[in-house]
């Protein structure tokens, strides 16, 4: 499929209301994000209550397996990634949402699709960053099937005490992706991590800035398909993920820019 195709799917969906409309009060975009997970996405797809939001948008970083299709056939707009990362396709959501608030959601099948009417409640209750949390809350869980060693999950606990301590968080899993923002409140942290460090930015920014953080415990599922991906493999995520900690602890207030 060209890029003029994936302009024209976008524009169809866009003239059927989907995106994008007028903001209004407590509006919401679910973003679903994707790379090859069409055997995933399409246990997935009847499961996530998309009634709930007022507007889907799927940021893809360019799909060869047939995910594209799945999106046709829910009538889900899809845009391909201008460069691929897990924090690009944050970016580029965050650059084409019209609502006040915005929710990721991986289609892997990790992320239960159940917390996604939590997550809503505590984005209506005001929170400006809401996180479903994997560690140490009571009923959480999180999916090591992959991880033999607990390797991915000691290093996140680590990382998220780290920020919890120096930032005074109140959050113990800094680093999961599957969240919600107030989108003004997401524009204000100017988040700049390219690949998937920005989970762990974008909490540490939130706290920088004062706003209020929401965790609740999530049970992480079994992948429903597809493979993991080179960017989210455990040693490339911790040494990325300890860089921009570094970074984020160098670099204080600095980058914030008077408005």
């Amino acid at each position: 499929m060209t890029d003029r195709d994936l302009g024209k799917n976008l524009n169809e969906f866009s003239e059927r209301g989907r995106l994008p409309q007028p903001m209004k009060l407590g509006s919401t975009t679910l973003v679903l994000l994707s790379y090859n997970e069409r055997e995933a996405l399409e246990k997935l797809a009847p499961l996530i209550p998309f009634a709930l939001f007022d507007r889907v948008l799927a940021i893809d970083a360019g799909s060869t397996d047939g995910t594209l299709d799945i999106y046709q056939a829910h009538a889900i707009p899809y845009v391909l990634q201008a460069v691929r990362g897990r924090g690009n396709a944050f970016l580029q959501a965050q650059g084409l949402v019209e609502t006040e608030r915005v929710v990721f959601f991986s289609t892997d099948g990790n992320e239960a699709p159940s917390d996604l009417p939590t997550m809503l409640a505590y984005l209506d209750e005001g929170y400006d960053l809401v996180i479903a949390g994997r560690f140490i809350l009571a009923g959480s869980c999180s999916d090591d099937s992959d991880d033999l060693f607990r390797i991915r999950k000691m290093g996140s606990i680590a990382y998220s005490l780290i920020v919890r301590a120096i930032w005074r968080s109140g959050v113990w899993d800094a680093c999961n992706g599957y969240r919600g923002f107030r989108l003004d409140a997401m524009k204000r942290m100017k988040l700049d991590a390219p690949l998937h460090e920005i989970e762990l930015q974008s909490t540490i920014r939130a706290r920088k800035l004062g706003m209020k953080i929401k965790e609740f415990p999530t049970q992480e599922l079994r992948r429903m398909g597809g493979t993991h991906k080179p960017s989210a493999a455990t040693l490339t995520l911790a040494w990325r993920t300890g860089l921009f900690l570094l970074r984020e602890i160098v670099l204080g207030k600095r980058w914030l820019i008077a408005e």
